[in-house]
């Protein structure tokens, strides 16, 4: 079995992957996907926690129903798996099995974050911590079917995209909710983001150390416009919480500079910046979207006040929503992300360039 794989895999890394020469030609090995609730797709199933989306109305757009996405169809990673060319959406670590996890693995997690404590109200979670532990468990099978030669792994993971989205929840679900957690106490806005920025560049770092040398890190966006967050907080003339973009801009405006210093400092590696309040930013009735406040599923009434209640009514005009549940976008949306993450429309989408680049080098 090892050798067979090996074959297949030295076929792989000297195949010349170029997206312009077949529509729909896969135009890298590999996608693995690090993030939250934006791009789980089933890590959460089967643990014990408020944050799960494997019920309906979830997935009531997707071919399979409910498989844990936390949108009403297709999610931002099944999207960039689609541009980038593979033929199916990337396993969940939850369930992928052997060979398959050489196209890749989705170790994305509702409620994680980039701090350890973020989301832990809600009950279990896969934190970026965890979910890099589970990349070094990925490694080690795939380097047992590798016939256990780590340079041939290495070799492999380099040519691999990486998508990484973390730190909503360092905020919705930590800095935002004073009754669970300290840290509003304990920091000022731009001092909570600097520690977030600090702890993130080591996990990015221990990513590199691992193999990765493409990477794209996504940044926040809006928080302070997601229909949970004004159900607490109320609006101001923006429409938004002011207050709320405000602190997270300053972790946003701290991404670019880490983005250089990794870099700078990380031969052999290049990391992009996925611009989300760019891409955010614009006319939503060119893409269909005429309803950006009002959530378009049955909202629960639990500890998971802001996802769709078990088994609840959905709106029949789900394109011209731009929210699913109180805080995750519909479909329509995440394909406007990661089209543009994929291949930028304005110059201010994605620094230094885009995913469709990263993909060629």
């Amino acid at each position: 079995m090892a050798s067979g794989i090996i074959v297949w895999f030295l076929m792989m890394t000297t195949l010349k992957l170029n997206p312009l020469l077949v529509k729909g030609e896969q135009q890298v090995p590999c996608l693995f996907i690090i993030g939250d609730s934006t791009y789980d797709n089933g890590n959460n199933n089967n643990l014990l926690t408020a944050a799960k989306a494997n019920y309906p109305p979830y997935g009531i757009d997707f071919p399979d129903g409910p498989t844990g996405r936390f949108t009403n169809g297709r999610n931002i990673a099944d999207f960039i798996a689609e541009l980038l060319g593979f033929d199916k959406y990337i396993e969940p670590f939850a369930t992928v099995k052997g060979v398959e996890m050489f196209r890749g693995v989705n170790y994305a997690s509702g409620a994680a974050g980039i701090l350890d404590e973020s989301g832990i109200h809600l009950g279990d979670r896969i934190s970026l911590n965890r979910q890099l532990r589970n990349h070094k468990v990925t490694i080690s099978h795939m380097s047992t079917l590798l016939g256990n030669n780590k340079t041939l792994t290495k070799e492999y993971l380099s040519k691999c995209i990486y998508i990484v989205g973390m730190g909503n929840n360092d905020y919705i679900n930590n800095y935002l909710l004073p009754q669970f957690y300290p840290s509003s106490h304990l920091y000022k806005p731009e001092k909570y983001a600097t520690i977030l920025v600090q702890q993130y560049e080591k996990q990015l770092k221990t990513l590199y150390r691992y193999g990765a040398r493409k990477v794209a890190v996504f940044g926040l966006g809006g928080i302070g416009c997601i229909p949970a967050e004004l159900d607490l907080y109320g609006t101001k003339d923006s429409g938004c919480v002011d207050s709320i973009n405000k602190a997270v801009q300053y972790f946003d405006d701290k991404l670019i500079p880490m983005i250089n210093d990794l870099n700078s400092n990380l031969p052999n590696t290049k990391f992009i910046y996925v611009n989300s309040t760019s891409i955010g930013i614009g006319d939503p009735s060119s893409i269909g979207i005429t309803n950006l406040l009002d959530p378009c599923c049955e909202m629960s009434s639990t500890i998971a006040n802001g996802q769709c209640k078990y088994g609840g009514g959905a709106c029949s005009d789900r394109a011209s929503h731009y929210f699913w549940d109180g805080f995750h976008p519909t479909e329509t949306p995440n394909k406007v992300t990661a089209t543009r993450a994929y291949s930028t429309l304005l110059p201010t989408d994605a620094y230094p360039f885009d995913i469709s680049h990263l993909a060629l080098l």
